[in-house]
């Protein structure tokens, strides 16, 4: 049983103590689910999350405020338990983020369908040259008589081939860079826009390659105003990231637990292996990353709550210490299991591969680091 008692620290609140019970209990219950058909498990993870009621907390707008720390703890809780449950969870809240943040009436009418688990979202940033570098985003989109012209390719797309609605964030040409960026409400039954290829990985997700072929949108398609696509993507990761960190941790602590298990039940010249100092220094060192990472996160996440407008410098070190933390923890936990711990079937087996994406995907580790940099320096 993962540790509960950081429940108790001062970022949280009564709700937040019960909303993590009930959902330990509700997770127990459910998952881990078959992963063999992973877009049938993601279709129903996303319906079964809904109907639960846990997606009504991945978005705010319909008359709530967005609560990061809850997001932060049903993703650290999901993760520990399901590494595709907190995927599903999670897209539904970034997927729609610019629209829980910027989006008009009529657009958050897509949160009632993502909170209830009958619509799966998607967010298509990342394009074939600008991964990181958001400001470089090549794909255009047109003013046209009744509404815009889109045309371009996005990649590793989370929910490519699978998603009902997409934010797009496409060039409108306002400025030069990341001040010419729009953001904008895309259907997946647009005409014009096609997946190009779907993306394996080493752990499974539904990801894809889409391309836009003078996909046309109404001019209610827009999000906010033009030209501010940059700076709306750039406040959904500041909500987001943090979770991404929430992710490692829940992670890092299934590892943890793993490990421990393992070492208390392996033996070795007739002792249990948990008796031998090296292995109690490393399983120590693992419980230390593990609450560092938990303090991080939680920080950044009760300094959102409290009103903060911006907390990039917050969220960059907790997603930057809790993903690379995790890392080192699962790596020691696989260490711990020997030649289990590389064996299909293992539980830190595919912590090993879960946990590399977190390292990359919504600013990679170096990117945090310039974060930061740039925070002290400015």
């Amino acid at each position: 049983m993962a540790d509960r008692s950081f429940l108790e620290w001062p970022f949280f609140g009564e709700a937040h103590r019960a909303l993590a019970g009930e959902l330990e209990e509700w997770c127990a219950a459910h998952l881990p689910v078959d992963h063999s058909d992973v877009d049938a498990a993601c279709r129903g993870l996303v319906a079964h999350l809904g109907a639960g009621g846990w997606l009504r907390h991945s978005g705010a707008g319909l008359g709530e405020d967005l609560d990061v720390r809850t997001l932060c703890l049903i993703r650290e809780t999901l993760a520990r338990h399901d590494g595709l449950a907190d995927f599903s969870f999670s897209m539904q809240g970034l997927g729609m983020g610019a629209v829980t943040l910027f989006g008009s009436a009529e657009q958050r009418e897509w949160l009632k369908r993502t909170r209830a688990g009958t619509a799966i979202a998607g967010f298509a940033l990342t394009e074939p040259a600008s991964g990181s570098d958001v400001a470089s985003t090549a794909t255009t989109a047109e003013k046209v008589q009744g509404g815009w012209r889109l045309n371009g390719e996005k990649t590793y797309i989370s929910n490519g081939g699978i998603a009902d609605i997409y934010v797009l964030i496409a060039r409108t040409g306002e400025a030069p860079g990341a001040r010419g960026l729009s953001a904008f409400l895309l259907p997946a039954d647009a005409t014009g826009l096609s997946i190009v290829s779907r993306i394996e990985v080493m752990a499974p997700h539904p990801l894809a390659h889409l391309a836009l072929r003078d996909v046309h949108l109404p001019e209610s398609a827009l999000i906010g105003a033009p030209g501010s696509g940059f700076k709306q993507a750039m406040a959904v990761l500041d909500v987001f990231r943090s979770t991404v960190g929430a992710a490692a941790l829940g992670f890092a602590r299934r590892a943890l637990d793993e490990a421990l298990a393992r070492c208390q039940t392996r033996r070795i010249q007739g002792a249990p292996l948990s008796d031998l100092q090296m292995v109690q220094g490393h399983l120590a060192d693992m419980a230390l990353k593990i609450d560092a990472a938990a303090l991080l996160i939680y920080r950044a996440a009760w300094t959102k709550d409290q009103g903060a407008p911006r907390i990039s410098r917050e969220a960059a070190m907790a997603k930057l210490y809790a993903t690379e933390a995790a890392q080192e923890v699962i790596d020691m936990a696989v260490q711990l299991h020997g030649g289990d711990g590389v064996r299909h079937g293992f539980a830190v087996e595919a912590l090993y591969r879960e946990i590399r994406a977190l390292r990359i995907y919504e600013g990679a580790s170096d990117v945090q680091r310039i974060i930061i940099a740039r925070s002290l320096l400015g």
